[in-house]
């Protein structure tokens, strides 16, 4: 139980501790989907914006925000989906991009499509598929390597 309201940024740093069940390298802060946390009295209140409105995801990180707080003792909780403004490929934090880069995802570009190869770094690349591993991936290869690898779309 806690006896002391935690500070905000020690929340943060919890659900810094809490990966997007579709990239585990992204923790939920870094996939930018916490867009606020707000003590309202005694009660917790996370809000949460998912990544797009049908993301199958959603529920899981809800339930994952929900265990990691109330491992930590928070007992009165509230998480809130906030669908405006919707969420972007910008609220990706820098760590998060080169997370996903070296985790061997092309992080999103505002051009449309990745900058380089997330294994040799060439920017000799080719679209395979509109569609990856996850409905915000798509599928490239490499040129130089031929290896292929998803890249997040910019949304």
């Amino acid at each position: 139980m806690v006896v002391e309201k935690p500070s905000t940024e020690t929340v943060y740093d919890w659900l810094r501790a809490v990966p997007d069940p579709e990239i585990p390298v992204l923790s939920l802060v870094d996939l930018g989907v916490i867009r606020d946390v707000v003590w309202q009295g005694e009660t917790l209140e996370i809000i949460v914006t998912p990544t797009y409105s049908g993301c199958p995801a959603t529920r899981i990180i809800n339930l994952d925000i929900e265990t990691a707080l109330r491992d930590q003792g928070i007992e009165k909780l509230h998480l809130k989906t906030q669908l405006s403004p919707a969420w972007t490929t910008a609220w990706i934090t820098e760590y998060g991009r080169r997370q996903l880069e070296d985790y061997g995802i092309a992080p999103p570009q505002p051009a449309g499509g990745p900058a380089r190869c997330p294994q040799c770094h060439s920017e000799n690349l080719e679209r395979i598929s509109q569609f990856g591993s996850t409905p915000c991936k798509a599928q490239w290869r490499c040129r130089a390597c031929l290896e292929p690898f998803d890249y997040f779309k910019c949304i």
